[in-house]
């Protein structure tokens, strides 16, 4: 499992950003994928996941209305749509994927492999 993940930036506080990830080392449309977040001092937590077609979504409830996950199975892409920014999304991004193909839904595991994460400071 190789994960990229890229977009990160540095913004002003109602700004908007679009991670990117891509993926390789697997077959990408049967699996779940996700993108967690670390905040400094912090543990990783679940962002938003979306099902191997695309067509299921879960978001925590900090980020549901601001941001949007979508992929393009085609590309073996992953990405985070990311809008009206506040300070406490800062974090490094991370993608994931599901550590077991063609399932989403409760008691959802997702695989330890990360890429080097991507930093989103909002300011």
């Amino acid at each position: 499992v190789q994960l990229v993940e890229s977009g990160g930036d540095s913004v002003r506080t109602g700004g908007s950003l679009r991670l990117s990830c891509v993926a390789s080392g697997f077959t990408y449309e049967r699996y779940s994928m996700a993108w967690f977040r670390q905040a400094p001092g912090k543990r990783p937590e679940l962002v938003a996941g979306i099902n191997s077609a695309g067509t299921s979504t879960t978001y925590r409830d900090a980020v549901k209305g601001r941001f949007r996950i979508s992929r393009d199975n085609d590309k073996s892409m992953l990405y985070l749509e990311m809008n009206n920014l506040k300070p406490e999304d800062t974090a490094m991004y991370y993608c994931a994927r599901a550590e077991t193909p063609n399932y989403f839904g409760p008691g959802q595991a997702w695989n330890d492999a990360r890429g080097q994460g991507t930093q989103v400071t909002v300011s």
